[in-house]
């Protein structure tokens, strides 16, 4: 399965295969943006496809972290990974991640990732678990921030368990 940068070329495709399943958020902007951040070096977005080269999902590393103890610590983040229903479970999120890690590798010891708390994120909790990720002892985020008891928090895709595993 062919993995590579995102171009301006992958837009139109995406953000047309994200609307076609009704997925809000995924927009013209937010790969724009995408792509300057990666021609600045802010960040790697990766791009899947099938051996027929329709588009199969993303992920997106950020090098400076938006969650503060990676950022202070150096350590990448895995940040917004999505594989069109249709095309999971036939190894194309562990193929990202596996292409993710060796640019990590490359930066970092340790790579991270936030990953959501509700039920529609219980298969991502097991790859990341089977993969070696383990969290990183802060306890639940929301909005990149630790939780303190008492916070009221609202269950979305802000609100997250932040995981480490170390890649060398």
């Amino acid at each position: 399965m062919p993995i590579d940068l995102l171009t301006p070329g992958d837009i139109d495709e995406i953000v047309a295969a994200f609307a076609a399943i009704g997925w809000p958020g995924k927009d013209r902007p937010q790969y724009e943006r995408y792509v300057r951040e990666q021609s600045s070096g802010d960040r790697l977005i990766l791009v899947a496809r099938t051996d027929g080269g329709e588009f199969a999902g993303y992920l997106t590393v950020k090098w400076d972290a938006g969650y503060a103890p990676f950022r202070e610590q150096g350590i990448p983040e895995v940040q917004d990974l999505n594989v069109l229903p249709h095309l999971r479970r036939h190894g194309i999120a562990s193929a990202l991640m596996d292409v993710a890690e060796e640019h990590e590798a490359t930066r970092s010891p340790v790579a991270g990732i936030g990953v959501g708390l509700y039920a529609d994120y219980g298969p991502a909790h097991l790859m990341y678990l089977a993969r070696g990720y383990r969290p990183d002892g802060r306890g639940i985020t929301y909005g990149g921030r630790t939780c303190e008891p008492g916070d009221p928090v609202t269950v979305d895709d802000d609100l997250c368990l932040m995981l480490t595993r170390r890649l060398r």
